[in-house]
């Protein structure tokens, strides 16, 4: 193989969701798991669009609870090159709960599902978290708040922390944390795993979709068994995996344009938010990741959870950086738990700590 093609071949492997594990061996047949699942088309409550501070319009949608006035409202905030559609599990489950009753606000980051695109200079951790301040202010301007973040998600959720310390004092009454890191991202885990900045392959890629952008689309489309082999090592711990949440998955990735990918790879590898997490103190916080996690390792969550010693850590064993997705009765059952916990008027009595 030329130079040439192995350096496009590294491309459609990374653009993907990052290199695939040395001698993995091919993974028999999964089971599917959910062959009537409508995964990622559940029909919302309401759809409309929220002006970001720069005039970006970012999608969003809310969901109500099945039965009764919500007690809370809870937002859930996606990670990198997916969309609102990975929290599919979280907003079916969330909205039949009786205690508390919750309504769900989920929105697609800048650049991502069915938001506006960006240009590089905005596609940033920090203008994030005041795309999520100008959401909560228009689709949840009074009472209670949760904020539920994956990934680039739960980062954004610290950067607002940072930005709004008076929010978290005043109306945030709980914040989960799910597959999250808190800076460092890149030290652990994959050897200069896509989210490193210092990952050459990454620069290339980003030089590359400047030169010629439908090029890459093309080797990206064009990976075949290869491009899904690579989805299911980095998106999940188990190789069994349900077919249909590979499937899922990639669906995702494929309408997340490679210029947006690499826009955000220097934001996702100088985040360092640890400071930030003092924000959060006045809150309840609940800290899940899996331990066969590539993307950000549990040893990000153990760090979270150090910082912040009231908080509840849990490892969802055997499970990878979409743990929400490969694991949803686990993470639903501690969601659930967690929102009883913390939001006033649940059957457990609501306390903030000082």
């Amino acid at each position: 193989m030329s130079m040439r093609n192995r350096v496009l071949a590294g491309v459609g492997m990374a653009v993907a969701g990052g290199a695939l594990v040395a001698g993995v061996a091919r993974a028999r047949k999964s089971e599917e798991l959910y062959p009537e699942e409508p995964l990622g088309r559940l029909p919302a409550d309401r759809v409309s669009t929220v002006a970001a501070s720069d005039g970006i319009a970012l999608s969003v949608e809310e969901v109500d609870p099945i039965d009764g006035a919500p007690d809370a409202t809870v937002v859930l905030v996606h990670g990198f090159a997916l969309s609102r559609r990975c929290w599919h599990f979280q907003r079916r489950d969330l909205a039949e709960l009786a205690e508390p009753r919750v309504r769900q606000v989920l929105y697609d980051h800048r650049g991502h599902g069915r938001s506006e695109r960006a240009d590089e200079a905005s596609s940033t951790i920090e203008q994030l978290a005041h795309d999520l301040d100008d959401v909560i202010r228009a689709m949840a301007p009074d009472g209670p708040i949760v904020l539920i973040g994956h990934s680039m998600g739960g980062m954004t959720i610290m950067a607002l922390a940072e930005l709004r310390p008076e929010l978290f004092a005043d109306r945030v009454v709980g914040v989960a944390l799910i597959g999250t890191s808190a800076g460092e991202v890149g030290r652990h885990g994959l050897s200069r795993p896509l989210l490193s900045k210092y990952n050459p392959l990454t620069r290339y890629l980003g030089r590359v979709a400047d030169w010629q952008p439908g090029l890459v689309e093309l080797v990206r489309a064009g990976g075949g068994q290869l491009t899904r082999s690579a989805v299911r090592a980095v998106g999940f711990g188990s190789r069994s995996v349900s077919p249909s949440l590979v499937t899922f998955l990639m669906e995702m990735l494929d309408v997340t344009p490679v210029r947006v990918l690499a826009d955000f790879i220097e934001t996702l590898g100088s985040h360092n938010r640890y400071a930030a997490l003092a924000g959060l103190k006045h809150c309840q916080v609940l800290v899940l990741s899996g331990d066969a996690d590539l993307m950000t390792p549990f040893q990000h969550s153990e760090r979270i959870a150090l910082e912040l010693p009231d908080a509840t850590l849990v490892r969802a064993r055997g499970a990878g950086h979409m743990v929400m997705m490969e694991q949803p009765e686990f993470v639903n059952e501690h969601l659930a738990t967690f929102l009883r916990e913390c939001v006033p008027g649940s059957r457990k009595k609501w306390w903030r700590r000082g």
